[in-house]
């Protein structure tokens, strides 16, 4: 037992080892955080704590799913067995589940992901006859997520003021009506979506505390992963758990606290000393992943936020190379010479394309660095894009399996009830979805006694429906009796769809083809595992790990030898060999989406930076572009204030990023504190005067045809009085560059500070 405790550094054993009372674990980035969790739930059984009184909660499936793999080679398979270890979601399911009862729930209810749900409110906008370029569904469905997040149901939601007032604002009024249906048809469904998990556990608890007092009493320690991450349900829902023993641990790093935009809050683990006056707070601060410059460049940049708790990362590793910058003219140019260099580094210094990764602001930079790629003929892959379990094919069998579990599910009956083609169209399927709505009933009550109802079907429609029916019976039948794979393979033969899609011998049938076998293949691995290791595996035990995965645990093996595009947000714990942050330019990153931005929300976007930093381990590098097209039309782009941010004698190319203005802001460099910027909102420019307006006014009262020519780049110089077509007059505050990339930095009376590149701007000297 005492070996792999030797293997900790001292704040890490310390971490491990007290585990009475609450504890907070600042982990900086690299700091060794998954082996201390790991290792500390294994102390806990080895000090003969019974592992069905743990309760380990994190973020993705594959967190819990390693930890416990590792857990299980210290103490034995069969003691970790009974680990109570898995996302907030998957943990609240399983005891929603055994609590259905005191919820008026089935306990085989059918949990929705987001495309399930998007479809939901689809069908009730179209039955509420609203158009839904107006009530956008993607909009609607996030409001009604942020209310349940911060559990607020549909009945309290008709009753917020300002919930229907900011609805009104945004042209959305019956959102609250939305929301009320989208309540009762799920609950008609016998179906949760996936805030529904959080909300109503918590519920569970405050309307039955006779069930909170048996988890409490059942989970007597409590250890989060990612603390920073949690959003104020559950903060809520840890806090009522631990709140009779307070033998909670909290891991977590609230310099990567960058998911505000999900709900989560920074201020749960800034305010868990208030919390937990009685609490210990463990220190892990030296990163083992990256270099000393790498980490220092990072330092010096989260040093400026205000919110934060104090601590000293380092590193004991080489000093590595500086942080690389560079500028591109435009933002394609951006993309060739990030791409030239990964073709360089592959090519001369042997990395591994899986060693590299490409990390933006926005989903929409991805375009240029696929195309560059291609163009070398590079392979890559883009972390987020469509997953296996959202293929049209791969959703229809598993709308098979969630009618088999749970008949009630209407999503899933219209989904399949006409696949294959059984002549059930859709004029059919909207009268039985009508009728359910009149009678409060699900499709399915409806379905099973069509003789004496009001659907108005004929007998040959009728005679269809009952033989579908019929099957969906057959297979709930043996449900208890098959394993999920034998049950699974008997649902795509005698359904047809197997047979269909091997029917179709173009490329595109024969990959869902293909896909339909994976996902067989899958469910016999689950069904064998389960086996071996004595655990449930029936098809509904699979149906729940399935809505329950995360971007992340889909991630397959074959994918893993190529470049890496993703978001920063993406990225967030994974780490590559070599990574390039691109786009480092001021409104996109940091981003101004709405032409102002908060104190709060730029500390927010300090810390997706020093998130995108942390992720190299050998090398990093930052790119900008000059030049980018926006919504059709080249815009100029300004370096962003987070290189200047960053302490140039960490840098290689910054061109004195740390020690000038950028983007109009007097940057300090090194660990110098928040500037006045920082302080204040940046206000929208007003919408100025073009002169080209005046000149055209001009031509017409003249005659005369004006042309704004612009004087040479190489006379302008700093302290000149400079006219530009758009903004008007300036003052030049300063030259940078050669001939012909020359930039100057101007202050335009009637549209501020601009940086501008003259072969382009057409500057005119005037003074």
């Amino acid at each position: 037992m005492e070996h792999y405790l030797e293997q900790l550094n001292k704040s890490q054993r310390d971490a491990v080892e007290n585990f009475e009372g609450p504890s907070l674990v600042i982990a900086g980035a690299g700091s060794g955080k998954t082996r201390v969790l790991t290792y500390r739930i294994a102390y806990l059984l080895h000090r003969g704590i019974r592992a069905s009184n743990v309760l380990a909660l994190t973020f993705t499936n594959k967190a819990a799913r390693e930890m416990k793999e590792r857990i299980a080679l210290i103490v034995g398979p069969d003691n970790a067995r009974h680990l109570w270890m898995g996302t907030f979601h998957s943990i609240f399911a399983r005891i929603l589940r055994y609590e259905s009862e005191a919820l008026g729930f089935p306990s085989n209810f059918t949990i929705y992901d987001t495309a399930d749900a998007r479809s939901l409110i689809k069908s009730i906008l179209k039955s509420f006859h609203l158009d839904d370029k107006t009530y956008k569904p993607s909009v609607v469905l996030n409001r009604i997520s942020a209310a349940k997040n911060s559990l607020i149901n549909a009945q309290m939601y008709a009753q917020t003021k300002s919930a229907l007032e900011y609805d009104a604002s945004i042209r959305m009024p019956k959102i609250s009506e939305i929301y009320t249906e989208y309540t009762r048809r799920c609950n008609v469904s016998g179906a949760m979506d996936f805030d529904d998990l959080l909300m109503k556990i918590y519920y569970l608890f405050q309307k039955h505390p006779e069930i909170l007092k048996k988890y409490q009493d059942k989970f007597r320690y409590i250890l989060v992963d990612e603390y920073q991450d949690t959003n104020r349900a559950q903060y809520l829902i840890i806090k009522a758990l631990a709140s009779d023993h307070s033998n909670i641990c909290v891991v977590g790093d609230d310099a990567q606290s960058i998911y505000s935009f999900r709900g989560a809050r920074i201020e749960n683990i800034l305010n868990f000393q208030t919390d937990y006056p009685t609490h210990e707070v463990f220190k892990l601060e030296q990163n083992y992943r990256s270099t000393k410059n790498i980490v220092n460049a990072a330092n010096s940049v989260i040093a400026r936020n205000k919110k934060q708790l104090k601590k000293n990362v380092f590193s004991e590793n080489e000093d590595g190379e500086k942080i690389k910058v560079f500028s591109a003219l435009t933002d394609n140019e951006e993309g060739t010479q990030v791409v030239n260099e990964i073709f360089d580094l592959h090519s001369r210094d042997h990395f591994d394309y899986s060693d590299f990764a490409i990390l933006y602001r926005t989903n929409a930079q991805s375009r240029i660095f696929e195309e560059a790629l291609r163009k070398r003929n590079l392979p890559y892959k883009i972390f987020g894009g469509l997953s296996f379990y959202q293929r049209k094919e791969i959703k229809d069998i598993l709308g098979y399996f969630r009618m088999v579990i749970n008949p009630l599910d209407n999503e899933a009956f219209k989904r399949v009830i006409n696949y294959p083609t059984r002549g059930i169209g859709a004029t059919t399927i909207g009268k039985l979805e009508n009728e359910a709505n009149a009678t409060g009933l699900s499709i399915w009550d409806v379905v099973q006694n069509l003789e004496h109802n009001n659907a108005g079907l004929n007998k040959g429609t009728i005679a269809k429906v009952a033989n579908f029916v019929h099957m969906i019976q057959r297979f709930t039948g043996k449900l208890e009796e098959l394993d999920a794979f034998d049950l699974a393979n008997e649902i795509a033969n005698e359904t047809g769809l197997l047979k269909d899609l091997y029917q179709d011998k173009s490329p595109e049938g024969l990959s869902k083809f293909e896909n339909i076998q994976e996902l067989l293949n899958g469910l016999q691995e689950f069904t064998t595992n389960g086996r071996e290791q004595g655990e449930p595996n029936g098809l509904h035990n699979y149906m729940e790990d399935v809505a329950l995965l995360t971007d992340q645990d889909n991630e397959k093996d074959e994918d893993r030898n190529r470049v890496t595009l993703m978001t920063v947000h993406s990225a967030k714990g994974l780490e590559f060999k070599v990574v390039f942050v691109v786009g480092m330019e001021d409104k996109l990153f940091p981003s101004q989406y709405s032409g102002a931005i908060s104190l709060h929300e730029l500390e927010e976007e300090r810390r997706l930076f020093y998130v995108a930093i942390t992720r190299a381990e050998k090398r990093a590098y930052l790119a900008w572009a000059k030049q980018r097209y926006q919504w059709g039309k080249l815009a100029f782009c300004e370096p962003s204030r987070f290189l200047s941010e960053v302490d140039s004698k960490y840098m290689d190319g910054a061109s004195g990023y740390g020690q000038r203005h950028v983007g109009g802001m007097k940057a300090t460099g090194g660990l110098a504190g928040t500037t006045s910027r920082e302080k204040r909102a940046v206000k929208k420019p007003a919408i100025q005067p073009n002169l080209a307006s005046r000149l055209m006014s001009l031509r017409k009262t003249t005659g005369a045809a004006v042309e704004f020519e612009g004087d040479d780049p190489r006379k302008i110089q700093a302290g000149m009085m400079v006219e530009h077509q758009r903004f008007g007059s300036g003052k030049v505050i300063q030259i940078e560059g050669t001939y012909p990339d020359i930039k100057a930095t101007v202050f335009f009376k009637s549209a501020g500070q601009k940086q501008l590149l003259l072969k382009f701007a057409k500057l005119k000297i005037i003074g």
